[in-house]
This record gives structure tokens, C-alpha cells and sequence, in this order.
């Protein structure tokens, strides 16, 4: 089948991204072309302000564009709790809540034996080595409810035994496997305020 190079190219191109098959790449090459140039200009040139922009919290692991991220930075926080998440989407999801008011931490990934994570791979230690000081009261789990999640979670539970810190996680009336960025806002809040102390 006959394409112009380039219109080929940007196909192959779009294709890296998840979720994005041939057939939803051209959708999105023929939708391009039916845009203004100076729309196309801005897409590529905010791609690449991200790309060269876009770092982890040197704290807490979030996306960032700062080497500390605005929630780590504030000092308006509830600075006695930190909320374990797997990822940066998480913290995103969590805020949009409006429930959470204290510091996060992003793990970045969960243990899973079968893909080769580690807990060695995660990011574990600094949380261990850096932020549990005597003004923690809480560190509030809220991975997802998945295997992977579960085997985190208990792991990360063993570690914090000894210290002087209450260990809670979100209580899931939430299917198990699901994630945590498609529950409803409604369901997550209600998770949030029937959160278990698990040590």
C-alpha cells in the first residue's frame, strides 16, 4: 500500500504510544492534517518542552517540573502524613479529590517477581532513609488492590515495623485488580475516610 513518507513516518511514530494501533495512528495523522500550522507547531513544541522539562521529585519521586515538586515545596501540608502510591498518575488522581492533604510518596512501580521488579528496583529505600522522622504519625498505603499491590504492600508494612509510625491503607470496597486513576472521585474519598490501621 502506497503512503507518503512522511505521513508514514508520523504513523510509526504515534505507534510507541499505548494503546495506539496502526489504524487509530492514521485517524490521528489525517486529524493533524486538518489542523492549522500553528497548532501542529505547538503540539511538537510542547512534546519536546516536556521531554527536556519533565523530572522525578528528587523527595518524593512525583513527576515534576522542578527538582522538587510544588507538593513537597509547599508548606501548607499536613507534614505528619505520607500516602505510598505506585506512581505519579496516583498522586494526580488522589489531588483531584480534594481529601488528601499531606506529602506523598511514589514508588514508581510494584514488586512483581514475574516481571523482574524487586523491591531493590522501587523506591523504597529513601523513603526508609530520609523521611520517616518523629513528626510522621501516618503513612497511609494506597496501592492498588492487585496482586503485585497486595505483595508492596505487605512488604512495605514489614519494613515500617520498626518504626514508631502508624501504618494505614485505603479500605477497598474496590474490585480487586482495578486501578486506582479509574475508580469514581465518590468511591476514593469514601476509601480514604474507612482506611484500616494495619499496624
Amino acid at each position: 500500500m502506497y503512503l507518503p513518507k512522511s505521513f508514514e513516518n508520523l504513523v510509526n511514530n504515534l505507534t510507541i504510544l499505548p494503546g495506539i494501533g496502526e489504524k487509530t495512528a492514521e485517524r490521528y495523522v489525517y486529524a493533524l492534517y486538518e489542523k492549522e500550522y500553528d497548532e501542529v507547531e505547538n503540539l511538537s513544541k510542547s512534546l519536546i518542552e516536556f521531554k527536556k522539562n519533565i523530572k522525578n521529585c528528587s523527595i518524593c519521586g512525583c513527576l515534576s517540573d522542578f527538582d522538587i515538586c510544588e507538593i513537597c515545596s509547599s508548606e501548607d501540608r499536613d507534614k505528619s502524613t505520607i500516602c505510598i502510591v505506585e506512581d505519579s498518575k496516583s498522586v494526580f488522581f488522589i489531588e483531584r479529590t480534594n481529601k488528601y492533604k499531606g506529602y506523598y510518596h511514589v514508588l514508581n512501580g510494584l514488586i512483581s517477581p514475574i516481571e523482574g521488579i524487586n523491591p531493590e528496583d522501587l523506591n523504597i529505600e529513601s523513603l526508609v532513609k530520609d523521611r520517616i522522622n518523629k513528626g510522621i504519625k501516618e503513612i497511609i498505603i494506597a496501592l492498588n488492590p492487585s496482586i503485585e499491590g497486595e505483595v508492596t504492600s505487605l512488604y512495605i508494612q514489614k519494613i515500617l515495623e520498626k518504626f514508631d509510625v502508624k501504618v494505614s491503607r485505603l479500605s477497598y470496597g474496590i474490585p480487586m485488580g482495578s486501578d486506582i486513576e479509574y475508580l469514581d472521585p465518590i468511591m476514593i474519598s469514601k476509601a480514604w475516610d474507612d482506611r484500616k490501621i494495619i499496624s
